[in-house]
């Protein structure tokens, strides 16, 4: 069945709205591409003003052409686009491009035509991308529906671009270069049509290798996220945000909110999706070159040989910017370099074959730190010295390279002597560079590809432990503060919502006089913390509110007695309730950490971990993740920060409890997906040593939130409904699990398809296959549980594993309101109620989710499956497109 977006990138037949022979305009432009362009379909100009338009006839209208239009491209002024809108709905047209501008960038007038505009697509099914673009492209056939002046070659990498401009600056760049695209999409203002889309296309799009983003902002995190991730697990994606270093300003309310940059939380995005980020447009194609071609690393260890010094060092000061980790090399691999290179060159990393190498010397090296298991992948760098041999050393490092599966990368530095070796290097499709520098950062874009393919492949849990957290005292803490309409809630509510979810924290208990302060010290005991209990202060220590160490009766006194007088001197507008004791938390070996949650604009919560303490802000250590969070990722989130080596034991100092750091990090995860209500969250300090952690500061800032159907709206990746799971009891007693599908599930779906006969495949995909391709395994495994849903029925084998014997799922429509199913039982599976139970689980689900209608497509022959349907109240027809096709559909 074609994607819907199809009309868009592969139409036979298409309009142009607009077209002219003024000469400059648009449409006389748009026009001229599609004729240039040798399109292999049908053109209709349209244009009520001309009988002819460049040589082809032009029609008043889009009802005015006889035959089907796939794809319309309007090219007229703005105030006459909605009403165009609705003529091609009503012909039938239900992709159009539209060029146009004058919309949102024009005031409130151009408002409310892109409003007229969507409303009209609405209303007639019609999908819109643009307006305010340039356009698309799909150079294998032809379609140049642009202005731009430029045109594509063909090639295997798809370009989408949130600015027309940055589109014609990059093709003008490609041409150059004599680099092709198989597809290139100019997004405009992307009111309708947007990435998420765009990239769940280009994931199943055979022409397609490779794909380049230029994102300026992301309207819609959950369908970008979504999309990207569909795209990343089949193919890489390379992306260049702008704006990387944009002014805005967020308000300091917490440590976190000084912290964690809105460029950070779009790293956290990319990296949780499988994507790559480059910074500029060469390092753009660069990174999608390496990456498309198939090239992977298992590890990040990197080799570096060379004919001289200079390089070397170059090669290994990149290595430590990008974080890119040298290999040393185990002992057979030191003795075999050796035995090699003459006593006076030097065999570390990088090796230095010295000035006299020539391409055996080169090939031995190669060969030596290849098979080397300490070494992941090899740079060969080579200058063009007096006795250099640049293309035979080429082919020698070309042919060791064919022999294994480790990466190699060449840079042969200079002009017109390496210009041939250069030319090899691309015939034979091995990755070569100008530079060093750039050959590094081709291997670090291998290894940050492989970091975030694992991260992809994570799929938490909202909760990951069977005690559950008490929301209901979570929820009362939050409602309690909203009502008083407070967004700050106290010392004393922070800490007691941290424990609702079991994190630990040291105890705390308010006073609101000298006295009642003493009574709280004597019976927490001696020494004790004071602190000023004000809510409207963030950052008490800066004004002088904290006292440490209270060792007895009068410094209590005394230490209240100063606490309002700094209050009152550096905060006179505070309201003041008086202060918080607590019991001095302070570990001989005790590290001072920070973690935090801020809510992204664009993705929602991010957590935040690094060092943390009084001078947090000018230590700058952080690493952010998007939750939800399981153990791997929370690891990944540690490893990432420069506390982390001082979490080991060091000097007199012993290891800090880890696993406590990781729980403490898991809760804050679980306690972000349930309660949406919280914008920002820091606990700083959080006191960790070996015997475990302490909250010794927590601070809470809450927004009130709309209902909603979806507990995780305030989140751009969905956890993994382990809600949905439960077990079922056939007839004959069988237990068996219905649960949502899992990415480490591959393996099972692949014997349960392969299990099945080959009538059962035949009408389960309408074609004739033994088994799932690896990308058709991914696309039916690793889904976002958002605009889709996988639930299997699995049972126990007698050997104790766990068996796929039945799948349902759903993918939502374009629409949003329906969704189309599938439904498979195995043979010796079927006649015991497991479609029903699996069906009739989907359409419940279909339907929590706002869905309203369920449709798909059944073989005519598959007459059980038809009786199925009828039972659980589907309505049946014949397909017109396809006699042997029956359609079902039933409300939800």
């Amino acid at each position: 069945m074609a994607h819907y977006l199809s009309s868009f990138f592969n139409p036979a037949s298409i309009a142009v709205i607009g077209a002219s022979e003024r000469p400059g305009a648009i449409g006389t432009l748009a026009m001229a591409n599609f004729l240039d362009s040798n399109f292999g379909g049908a053109l209709y100009p349209v244009n009520p003003r001309h009988r002819e338009i460049q040589g082809r006839q032009a029609y008043a209208r889009v009802a005015d052409i006889a035959e089907p239009v796939e794809l319309a491209v309007v090219a007229t002024p703005a105030r006459t686009v909605p009403g165009l809108i609705r003529e091609c709905g009503q012909a039938g047209i239900h992709a159009v491009v539209v060029l146009s501008a004058g919309f949102g960038e024009q005031g409130e007038a151009g408002v409310r035509l892109e409003r007229d505009m969507l409303a009209a697509a609405r209303n007639h099914r019609v999908r819109i991308i643009g307006p305010n673009c340039m356009g698309i492209m799909r150079p294998r056939l032809g379609v140049n529906a642009t202005f731009s002046k430029n045109a594509a070659l063909p090639g295997e990498l798809a370009l989408v671009s949130q600015s027309g401009a940055l589109c014609t600056a990059i093709l003008d760049w490609a041409l150059e270069r004599r680099m092709g695209f198989s597809a290139l999409v100019s997004l405009g203002h992307g009111v309708d049509v947007g990435f998420g889309e765009i990239l769940a296309f280009l994931a199943m799009d055979p022409a397609t290798r490779g794909i380049l983003l230029y994102v300026e902002g992301v309207h819609d995190a959950r369908r970008f996220m979504s999309g990207l991730r569909a795209a990343a697990r089949i193919k890489p994606v390379v992306v260049v945000k702008a704006g990387r270093r944009a002014p805005g300003v967020r308000a300091a309310m917490s440590h976190t909110g000084a912290l964690v940059g809105e460029d950070d939380a779009f790293d956290a995005a990319l990296a949780r999706a499988g994507a790559v980020r480059a910074d500029t447009i060469e390092q753009l194609f660069a990174a999608a070159e390496i990456l498309g071609s198939g090239i992977r690393v298992q590890g990040e260890r990197l080799a570096v040989i060379t004919n001289g010094g200079g390089p070397g060092v170059m090669a290994v000061d990149r290595a430590a910017d990008m974080g890119v980790a040298l290999a040393d090399f185990s002992e057979p691999g030191q003795h075999g370099l050796r035995a090699l290179l003459p006593p006076q060159a030097a065999a570390g990393n990088p090796v230095d074959l010295l000035g006299d190498a020539d391409a055996g010397r080169y090939r031995e090296a190669l060969e030596i730190c290849l098979r080397d298991p300490a070494v992941d992948g090899v740079l060969a760098l080579l200058t063009p010295q007096a006795v250099a041999e640049p293309e035979a050393t080429a082919r020698a490092v070309t042919e060791t390279a064919a022999a294994q599966r480790k990466p190699v990368l060449a840079c042969w530095m200079g002009g017109g002597r390496v210009r041939d070796a250069r030319q090899w290097f691309a015939e034979h499709r091995l990755p070569h560079f100008d530079s060093p520098e750039a050959a590094v950062e081709g291997f670090s874009y291998l290894v940050r590809h492989r970091r975030n393919r694992q991260l992809l492949f994570q799929v938490p849990e909202a909760s990951s432990r069977p005690r559950e957290p008490d929301l209901q005292a979570a929820h009362w803490i939050i409602e309690a503060a909203l009502e008083e309409g407070r967004g700050l809630l106290s010392q004393l509510e922070s800490k007691a919502l941290l424990g609702a979810f079991g994190i630990p924290v040291v105890q705390t208990v308010e006073a609101r006089s000298a006295s009642e302060a003493l009574l709280v010290a004597q019976s927490l005991g001696f020494p004790v913390a004071m602190k000023i209990n004000a809510p409207g202060i963030t950052h008490k220590g800066e004004i002088g509110g904290v006292r440490l160490n209270i060792s007895n009766a009068q410094a209590v006194r005394s230490a209240y007695v100063d606490l309002h007088a700094s209050v009152a001197r550096w905060a006179p507008e505070a309201e003041v309730h008086g202060v918080t004791v607590e019991c001095m938390h302070t570990p001989r070996h005790g590290r001072e950490l920070m973690v935090g949650v801020l809510r992204d604009p664009v993705f929602g919560p991010v957590i935040s971990f690094g060092a943390g303490g009084a001078q947090v802000e000018v230590i700058q250590d952080k690493a952010v993740a998007l939750p939800p969070l399981n153990n791997y990722l929370v690891r990944q989130l540690i490893q990432s920060t420069r506390v982390a080596p001082f979490l080991a034991a060091y000097r007199h100092a012993a290891a800090v409890d880890m696993t406590a750091i990781e729980d403490v990090l898991l809760r804050v995860s679980e306690l972000v997906c349930a309660l949406p209500q919280i914008l920002e969250m820091d606990i700083n300090p959080l006191i960790a040593d070996e015997d475990g952690v302490r909250a010794v500061d927590a601070r809470f800032r809450l927004a009130p939130r709309q209902p909603s159907a979806d507990p995780y709206a305030h989140m751009a990746i969905v956890p993994y409904p382990a809600q949905l799971q439960r077990e079922i009891t056939l007839s004959d007693g069988t237990l068996v699990t219905l649960r949502p599908i899992r990415p480490e599930d591959a393996e099972m779906k692949q014997a349960f398809v392969h299990a099945l006969s080959p009538q059962s495949r035949f009408f389960r995909f309408m074609e004739h296959l033994a088994e799932l391709s690896a990308d058709m395994l991914v696309r039916f495994t690793q889904i976002d549980y958002d605009r889709e849903m996988a639930l299997v029925a699995t049972t126990v084998d007698e050997q104790g594993e766990e068996r796929q014997i039945g799948v349902s799922r759903y993918v939502t429509d374009p629409d949003g309101l329906s969704c189309e199913f599938a439904l498979a039982v195995a043979d010796d599976w079927q006649g015991k109620g497991i479609g029903t139970r699996l069906m009739k689980a989907l359409m419940e689900q279909a339907r929590s989710r706002g869905l309203q209608r369920i449709h798909g497509e059944v073989l005519t022959s598959n007459v059980r499956m038809l009786g199925l349907m009828r039972r659980l109240g589907f309505s049946s027809r014949r397909s017109a497109e396809d006699y042997t096709v029956s359609l079902v559909s039933r409300d939800l």
